[in-house]
């Protein structure tokens, strides 16, 4: 897991980083409501996620399915997320560490079905990218400047979400999940710190943000990697990915973190995760390169297996998204894969 990153979303970004200013009659033209706001979403989710009181059956048309590849050839794909308002993909693609403390340049690369890939944003030293809640926001791991970002999509302008850590430096962020009221919660481990000097004490954590202010959520984790909310808030999850173990966090109403469970014992390096709107979880694994499904409660339900190497991390997209993105691959040659399943789920 040297090269790993991910994350998830940002709903109500500006109680995390100074207030943005939206494009001029962008609240007044409702066709720029969009999708992302049209269902009312539960407390977890970001607004247009989840429809409330939906019921649904099996997720997987077939306990093993396979994924096919839209298109390979990238150095490493990470941390996948749909932009519904503009009916598109973006992923993080990291190439190999540069300069004299070895960090990973990031390139943010945009993906427009049905087989359409471009440059978002060049330089952008992300992992793991999510969508604040009102879609207006991309929020990204950012191990260049080792903090949480945001870019504005309708002009790329950066800003920071959490830069430290009581004045000591993020090891290198590499995953966030986030709840509809703007709690902003990430996992720091060290894959993309490089020679940079360690001011973490040796110590590999999960971060919460509310309010603009950094509070630490739990220190004894080895490595912690992807990280997912359930929808409706009740639940965290955080894959640690030298322990081989997804942890299950409660979580209390204002955001703050109650007892931590072992959800799954797990096998193959748990890299990034997402949820669907039923609650089943999906994992992916560096070490036999699948896509790991369970209910709720931590019963398997069955694999994807998009390649044969290195399935780094997932997210939900399409009009009704009910497609999983899967980027997957070996160095130099990693790839964009999708399957089509039967419930719909969060887009990072």
């Amino acid at each position: 897991m040297t090269w790993r990153p991910t994350i998830a979303a940002l709903a109500g970004l500006c109680l995390a980083v100074s207030a943005t200013t939206l494009p001029a009659g962008a609240a007044a033209n409702a066709e720029q409501v969009s999708a992302h706001a049209a269902l009312a979403g539960p407390p977890g989710a970001p607004p247009g996620v989840c429809p409330t009181g939906a019921s649904y059956g099996p997720p997987l048309p077939a306990s093993t399915l396979t994924a096919p590849r839209i298109r390979g050839g990238f150095t490493f794909l990470e941390g996948p997320v749909w932009v519904a308002d503009g009916g598109y993909l973006l992923m993080s693609d990291m190439a190999g560490g540069t300069g004299p403390y070895n960090v990973q340049p990031s390139t943010i690369r945009r993906f427009t079905p049905p087989a359409t890939f471009d440059t978002f944003i060049a330089n952008a030293g992300s992992n793991g990218l999510a969508l604040s809640a009102d879609a207006q926001q991309l929020v990204a791991a950012t191990h260049d400047q080792r903090s949480v970002s945001a870019y504005r999509l309708s002009d790329r302008a950066r800003s920071t979400v959490a830069a430290n850590y009581q004045g000591r430096a993020f090891n290198s962020p590499n995953d966030v999940a986030v709840r509809s009221d703007g709690v902003v919660y990430f996992t720091d481990p060290n894959f993309q710190r490089g020679n940079r000097p360690d001011q973490m004490s040796g110590r590999t954590s999960v971060f919460r943000v509310s309010n603009g202010q950094v509070s630490l959520v739990d220190d004894r984790l080895r490595q912690p990697n992807g990280i997912s909310l359930s929808p409706d808030g009740s639940a965290l999850y955080v894959g640690a990915y030298s322990e081989n173990k997804i942890y299950k966090y409660v979580v209390q109403p204002d955001g703050s973190i109650g007892a931590r469970s072992v959800f799954v014992n797990y096998i193959g390096g748990p890299d990034g995760g997402t949820i669907d709107c039923a609650g089943n979880v999906y994992w992916t694994s560096g070490g036999d390169s699948l896509v790991h499904v369970y209910s709720p409660t931590g019963t398997q339900l069955g694999t994807i297996r998009p390649g044969n190497s290195g399935t780094t991390n997932v997210a939900f997209g399409g009009p009704d998204r009910q497609t999983l993105y899967i980027t997957s691959g070996p160095w130099g040659d990693s790839g964009l894969y999708s399957v089509r399943l039967n419930i719909p789920g969060y887009p990072y």
